[in-house]
């Protein structure tokens, strides 16, 4: 899986995402976010435009040590040539986050010199 790193030095990489697994697909822009430990962070009104349906909600704690309660989603997305259905974590954020869960048993090579991101 490649991606970029942006002119904010930010490691991104496109996800197709979806409803369900039979829905078309959105590619949406996600921020590589090591300090996340979960898997995916949308904010909300992208949520919205894709049309998640809420699923529940859960405890979050913010890297302030902040506890908050975060409403969850249903999705799918292609993930190494499978789909990946899961639980996305709503935020107010300003870009989704995709956080070392996923990360889990791959290799990432990000080479700011050619502003490139490799996945494997």
């Amino acid at each position: 899986m490649k991606g970029s790193v942006d002119e904010s030095l930010r490691a991104l990489l496109s996800l197709n995402i979806a409803q369900t697994h039979s829905a078309e697909r959105t590619e949406i822009s996600v921020w590589i976010d090591t300090a996340f430990n979960g898997g995916l962070v949308i904010p909300l009104d992208q949520i919205e435009l894709l049309g998640l349906e809420k699923e529940s909600s859960a405890e979050a704690i913010h890297a302030d040590g902040q506890t908050v309660m975060l409403e969850t989603y249903r999705c799918c997305f292609d993930w190494f040539g499978e789909t990946y259905e899961t639980q996305i974590i709503a935020n107010e954020g300003r870009f989704p986050l995709l956080g070392t869960m996923l990360l889990d048993k791959h290799r990432i090579e990000i080479d700011y010199s050619n502003m490139t991101v490799e996945l494997k």
